[in-house]
């Protein structure tokens, strides 16, 4: 599609006492209501790797939005900030949940979306945020976590998950070590998930960020050929649950 038919909107929303700012993207050209797909940002906040998701996926045909999970918009380059900031946020789950809901209840009522077509999508410290949403059984027709944390405190529990999930994971990620990716393929069969989970040798943490390098983590590194197949297969998944 033509990029200049894409509009982009910036969204203040609140959840509690919480302002919340975050990025919504949809395609004019595109009749009707289309399915809508959350984008949960890594740990440096709400940055332009995740509005630019938002974007992509409204290339696609979707209405992307990259939502907020730290309140007031707040971004980081800084490792040990972002940490904090990660930390931060996620020191009460029920605090996650809310959050992710808030956003969840503003795209299911956006004009565009057909409200029964709903996934969530996140990177690094927003694969995990998606995830345990999965394992919490929030209703999502598929839930795909890209370079994200596998761990939890919370395990799925049989029959709880509703999402379809796809796990897509860098063969080279220290923050994602093989043990860890056999403990969720286990918890995924224990609890009869329908889940996939892809590695991509060689891909370290943080391959689809093309500023991966820019923030003197060697862990990190963009990966051009992880990242175009990641995408491709999240599509995929997208076809399949959405019928479009």
């Amino acid at each position: 599609p033509n990029a200049a038919r894409i509009q982009t909107k910036e969204v203040e929303y609140r959840e509690g006492g919480t302002v919340l700012k975050g990025f919504i993207a949809w395609d004019d050209a595109v009749a009707g209501k289309r399915p809508g797909v959350l984008v949960v940002h890594e740990w440096w906040g709400l940055n332009d790797h995740a509005r630019n998701q938002a974007r992509r996926l409204a290339e696609a045909g979707y209405v992307g939005f990259a939502l907020d999970m730290y309140g007031a918009g707040k971004v980081t380059t800084h490792p040990q900030e972002a940490q904090a900031f990660a930390t931060e946020a996620t020191k009460d789950a029920a605090v996650v949940a809310a959050r992710f809901n808030a956003a969840l209840d503003l795209l299911k009522r956006d004009p565009r979306v057909d409200p029964a077509r709903i996934a969530a999508i996140g990177y690094c410290f927003g694969g995990g945020v998606v995830l345990n949403m999965a394992r919490s059984g929030t209703d999502l027709a598929a839930v795909v976590s890209l370079h994200g944390s596998l761990g939890t405190k919370t395990p799925a529990e049989p029959g709880k998950v509703k999402a379809r999930v796809l796990v897509l994971a860098g063969g080279a990620d220290p923050f994602v070590p093989p043990e860890q990716v056999e403990a969720f393929r286990k918890e995924m069969q224990t609890a009869g998930a329908r889940f996939e989970v892809v590695m991509y040798p060689g891909a370290k943490h943080g391959f689809t960020n093309p500023d991966a390098g820019k923030y003197g983590m060697p862990q990190l590194a963009y990966d051009a050929a992880a990242d175009r197949q990641s995408w491709a297969a999240m599509l995929k998944l997208f076809h399949e649950v959405f019928g479009s």
